[in-house]
């Protein structure tokens, strides 16, 4: 299992239908990715440059291709990644406001 830290510009028209998606966890039943992609976005901070940043375990050659076809391409475009140890990449942007304020940070779950 890899981890990276993924950079995305978001999409700004997109993001309230993202955020409502996420507040239903419209993603965690999608396979093999969706607990860690939901967790990742509820998690997701901003940089002041408006990049969107967070903490991604992937097993995908190359990083997030499932990830991006279902998801992410649709809410983010300039998509980079980097890999890191586990928890680098939160350790790394904890201090950064949340990409979605109105959002809990918490584990997913099935709905």
């Amino acid at each position: 299992m890899a981890h990276y830290l993924v950079s995305a510009a978001p999409k700004n028209d997109r993001m309230q239908k993202l955020e409502g998606l996420l507040r239903k966890h419209a993603f965690v039943d999608l396979q093999p990715f969706g607990r860690a992609l939901t967790y990742s976005l509820l998690n997701a901070r901003v940089r002041q440059d408006g990049m969107a940043v967070w903490e991604e375990e992937d097993y995908c050659t190359p990083p997030l291709a499932q990830e991006r076809k279902a998801v992410l391409d649709e809410y983010f475009y300039d998509i980079t990644v980097a890999a890191v140890p586990p928890g680098e990449g939160w350790r790394r942007i904890r201090a950064l406001p949340p990409l979605f304020p109105g959002l809990t940070t918490r584990k997913p779950h099935a709905a």
